[in-house]
């Protein structure tokens, strides 16, 4: 097979491994306490594919701690121990998963993937020999003649080896019995890259096989992927495996559609390496396909093949799309939906009587409407890989802290854009961390106050109209009102006397920069930068934090975000002029205000009381320094306005009307500008600048 441009296969590389991490994580966490045999056959399938396409992509180091993994479960499979020290086997794999994610993170930001794994892969084969150990002590692997009641595996090898042999089986009798199969392999549709997945095939078949030719021959060479895509990949080979070991090893090849395996004939022959490994097997060959049936005999279904033939239907339909083609789709549609406006809203049919065109005018709009609900569909990226990869920092903070703590999730199906998910990832981490380390009673403490040694945290999102509210919960001690207060004041961070201060305007001081109650530095917490990423993060996509804490009982934070960035519902205002969009989602009302209504506080701040609550009012045009607009608070109108749990008056000249605008990037010179995210298009052309409604609550 000839070489191949290993920089053209990197994005999808390190995709998959990304994937395949995430799966290995997941399946860890949620098992710790003992691994059943599905388990263990999943992680096996997970290292063999990590091992083979890091070893296809030359990435040595994360093939050899891979082998290290497969070794060790590849025993744990055949053998099934007792009495293993789960916890310890879950630290070693997770240590693995590190690995690989780190040397992932290095070839992702272009950087040489250098990172040694010899120390670990070492580690994991100790644990692999002591395992070995305590289920034979009085055992040596003999090379004897006589046929052994039990398997005995091979030593793992050294990190420092090339790619892996497999343990064959080898006949009791003078010579080794080499099978002769003939196989044939479909991918899943969509899968993409098929000339590399099937030079992937071959070069782990090398591993336990010899003799192999395969068509089309030339596997790299980008003009054979419509040939694999439409009349599958075949090859023949010889190896001395039985035939359920082979189906079993190519059954974990990455998306697979349809394995057919026959095995053809076979040959006593003499073994070349005198001193292989004796392995014993006990399982019948499958009948020898006769040479003029076209239709090669597969082994009945497992359980395992029979959920996949469900799954298949639906795996084929779907496909990969990188992020930037979508990017770009929804580039077009906001300059569609900007068309259209221009289109409706041309000065120039301005008191025309044109029943026809408005009729057809409806429809665009409509079919405008749905598509692009299409295309922001295409976006949305469930939650539930964010939320479930919390379940590993729930786990290390455990067994660094000594605490006992059951992570419980809801609502992970729900939905937001992909660029949203992005930056709500770190704000999830941060405050998880935060309720384990300072909500969370040691396991003494709880045991005083009655409560279960195990705490929990809840982690549940769900839909609120245009928004998702993403709620962490915790059963922990509560937040100390006074000692933030204390912390608060000794930092200059409060305006009015302690007394006048409610519990939640205390509580929102710990998303200030800088602020920390923790006295000592320690791996989790003391730098008071945890939750100011909170806070930050939640700005950039225009979502806001609250927190509810009861002492002796627990914390609730209440994170609301909006399902997407690129297009909103928007209100149009009018001052001294120029239009200006505020999002609809924070909007409550718009009224015209009384004079009786309207007074003044001793700080000079202007205030007005509807329904029987009191709001301060912020004039647009002074917060922007703008002239010309309405200075009567009367003349004016009045929009309240709401940020979590802040309510403010905004004095605007008029209003214009609701409309979707596209968000558009601001110029980088407006862009510290307090009380502006980003603009949009008008119809007519002009830009209106969009309002950051958390702007107005800074001060």
């Amino acid at each position: 097979m000839s070489d191949f441009d290993r920089e053209s296969m990197l994005e999808m590389f390190i995709f998959e491994m990304t994937q395949l991490v995430d799966q290995l994580e997941s399946t860890i966490v949620q098992s710790e306490s003992e691994y059943n045999i599905d388990q263990i056959n999943e992680i096996f399938r997970i290292m063999h594919t990590i091992k083979g396409s890091s070893a296809m992509m030359m990435f040595d180091n994360i093939a050899g701690v891979g082998h290290s993994i497969e070794d060790l479960f590849y025993y744990l499979r055949e053998e099934n121990p007792k009495n293993l020290d789960y916890k310890r086997l879950s630290d070693h794999v997770l240590s693995g998963a590190d690995f690989v994610k780190e040397e992932l993170a290095k070839i992702q930001n272009g950087e040489k993937a250098d990172g040694d794994g010899t120390e670990l892969s070492k580690t994991i084969d100790k644990f692999l020999q002591q395992i070995k150990g305590k289920e034979a002590p009085a055992a040596a692997p003999a090379k004897a003649s006589a046929p052994a009641p039990a398997a005995t595996p091979a030593p793992a090898s050294t990190p420092a080896a090339p790619p892996p042999v497999v343990e064959l089986p080898i006949s009791s009798t003078a010579g080794d019995y080499m099978h002769k199969y003939k196989l044939k392999i479909h991918f899943q549709d969509g899968c993409e890259m098929e000339n590399i997945r099937a030079y992937t095939l071959v070069h782990n078949l090398q591993e336990i096989a010899s003799d192999i030719t395969h068509v089309p021959h030339d596997v790299i060479d980008e003009e054979t992927i419509p040939i694999i895509r439409r009349d599958g990949f075949y090859a023949e080979f010889s190896s001395a495996n039985d035939y359920h070991f082979i189906h079993s090893h190519l059954s974990s090849t990455v998306y697979l559609r349809e394995l057919t395996l026959e095995e053809v004939e076979g040959d006593i022959v003499t073994p070349v390496v005198a001193d292989a490994p004796v392995v014993q097997t006990t399982v019948e060959a499958p009948p020898v396909t006769a040479p003029e049936d076209i239709s090669p005999i597969a082994p009945p279904p497992t359980e395992a093949a029979i959920d996949a033939a469900q799954k298949k239907g639906t795996a084929s339909h779907m496909i990969s799309v990188n992020v930037s083609k979508l990017d770009a789709l929804l580039n077009l549609m906001g300059e569609l939906v900007i068309s259209e406006a221009m289109v409706t809203q041309n000065s120039e049919l301005d008191g025309l009587q044109l029943e026809s065109f408005n009729k057809e005018t409806r429809q665009l709009r409509k079919i405008i409407s749905n598509l692009q609900q299409t295309v922001m569909g295409m976006r949305m990226v469930p939650l539930s890989a964010t939320f479930f990869r919390m379940h590993r920092i729930v786990r290390d903070m455990c067994r660094q802290l000594d605490k006992d703590v059951q992570l419980d999730i809801i609502g992970e199906e729900t939905e937001v854009d992909k660029n949203i998910i992005e930056h709500i990832a770190d704000p999830i981490m941060h405050i998880i961390r935060n309720s384990i380390d300072h909500g969370i009673e040691l396991k003494e403490e709880r045991a005083k106050t009655d409560k279960s040694s195990k705490a929990r945290v809840l982690l549940e999102a769900k839909n609120a109209g245009g928004d998702v509210l993403i709620i962490i919960k915790d059963d922990g001690r509560g937040i100390n009102t006074e000692k933030v207060l204390k912390k608060a004041k000794a930092n200059g961070l409060t305006s009015k006397p302690d007394s006048e201060y409610t519990d939640r305007e205390i509580q929102q001081f710990i998303f200030l920069p800088g602020f920390s109650t923790n006295e000592q530095v320690t791996a989790y917490s003391g730098r008071g930068v945890g939750m100011d990423v909170v806070s930050s993060n939640l700005e950039i996509v225009g979502g806001t934090a609250l927190v509810d804490s009861v002492p002796g009982e627990g914390t609730t934070f209440t994170l609301k975000i909006p399902l997407t960035l690129a297009i909103i519902e928007g209100m149009s205002v009018l001052v001294a002029g120029a239009q200006y969009t505020i999002p609809i989602v924070h909007i409550i009302k718009s009224f015209k205000a009384q004079q009786e209504n309207l007074f003044t506080d001793p700080s000079g701040n202007e205030m007005i009381t509807e329904r029987g609550e009191i709001f301060n009012i912020v004039r647009l045009h002074e917060f922007f320094n703008i002239d010309g607009a309405v200075t009567d608070v009367c003349e004016g109108t009045l929009i309240m306005l709401e940020n979590g749990e802040h309510v403010v008056c905004l004095l605007v000249d008029d209003l214009i009307g609701q409309q979707q605008a596209v968000v558009k990037s601001m110029p980088k010179y407006f862009r510290k500008v307090r009380g502006l995210s980003g603009c949009t298009l008008l119809g007519n052309g002009d830009i209106s600048l969009i309002i950051d409604v958390a702007g107005f609550f800074d001060k």
